[in-house]
């Protein structure tokens, strides 16, 4: 996971004691202004293979409509900055304009700290801020949630907030529209964006492929989206959405990449395939797919863990 940026000191001291998200910073979010360092988490099996990768680039995506969402050059309108973290705006195909929204952003990013692999948080409150971003990159509100309606780094990274306002209490106020969850599966060679409103950057290149397990640390997460080169995504990047640049809906968040080349240790995933060997790829970075969030969304935006064709982990 990406190392929150004001605790990469403090990390080093408790090296050993926890994990350390990629992607994810810490303190106040105040206008960041320069890049940080990366980091991410893992274990370890048998064979291991170094391997190099080239880079990939891609330019445009989108962002999607409370209603029939448009492809559209990529921009900001939708993603959040967090104070550690970048988020986005989100809604699942059949969410209604009425129903409260949701802030998708990576389970380590929670601002109780990490959740213990295992661990699945499912309505607990919160009062968390997101600073929502126009097209441009500018902030103009300031967004609340009222609970944490599902976060766990088991098996994905993922934590959806609910907020006190709806999506079209949203798009009136700032003519602003949330992202679009992808029901489908992504497909290698896929050209996407990962849009960080931490950072107000934006990453182009392409799924390179798939990791059947990635491990980091005490965590593991399944069929893990592995970017070309391109996406060299940075501290602070840990939750944006990761964008299909055909469609302009989201297929991922992103949350984690290999800094050093050590194998499944903190800030450095390793890829475990189904015969348990290893291959670690130096440089190379990661995202959650968010397909399989869709089917545990009910009426309303409700989190509904029972439903049929629902795999998240459960608690």
């Amino acid at each position: 996971m990406r190392k929150p940026l004001v605790a990469a000191l403090s990390a080093l001291a408790l090296a050993g004691l926890g994990a350390v998200p990629a992607g994810a910073a810490t303190g106040a979010a105040a206008e960041p202004t320069a890049p940080a360092s990366t980091a991410g988490k893992g274990v370890d099996t048998d064979t291991v293979t170094s391997v190099a990768h080239d880079a990939v680039t891609s330019t445009t995506a989108n962002l999607s409509r409370v209603t029939a969402p448009k492809a559209q050059a990529v921009d900001f309108a939708g993603t959040v900055s967090l104070s550690n973290c970048s988020g986005s705006v989100v809604r699942m195909p059949d969410s209604e304009a009425d129903d409260p929204a949701l802030v998708m952003s990576n389970g380590h990013c929670l601002e109780a700290g990490f959740p213990e692999p295992g661990e699945v948080i499912v309505d607990q409150p919160s009062s968390r801020t997101f600073g929502l971003l126009n097209s441009a990159g500018t902030r103009v509100a300031t967004l609340r949630a009222d609970k944490i309606a599902y976060a766990t780094m088991t098996d994905t990274d993922v934590s959806l907030y609910q907020l006190t306002s709806t999506y079209q209490q949203i798009q009136d106020s700032y003519d602003i529209q949330a992202l679009e969850l992808n029901s489908a599966r992504p497909t290698a060679g896929t050209a996407i964006s990962v849009v960080s409103g931490y950072w107000k950057r934006i990453y182009s290149c392409s799924v390179d492929g798939f990791a059947y397990r990635l491990r980091e640390g005490a965590w593991t997460w399944k069929d893990s989206v592995r970017y070309t080169s391109a996406c060299d995504t940075i501290g602070g990047t840990s939750g944006s959405p990761v964008v299909d640049d055909a469609t302009g809906k989201v297929v991922a968040v992103n949350n984690t990449g290999n800094e050093d080349g050590a194998r499944c240790t903190d800030n450095n995933p390793c890829e475990v395939d189904e015969s348990g060997n290893i291959t670690v790829r130096e440089g190379i970075n990661y995202g959650q797919q968010t397909y399989q969030i869709i089917p545990c969304v009910g009426l309303d935006n409700k989190i509904d863990l029972s439903r049929p064709g629902c795999t998240l982990p459960k608690p």
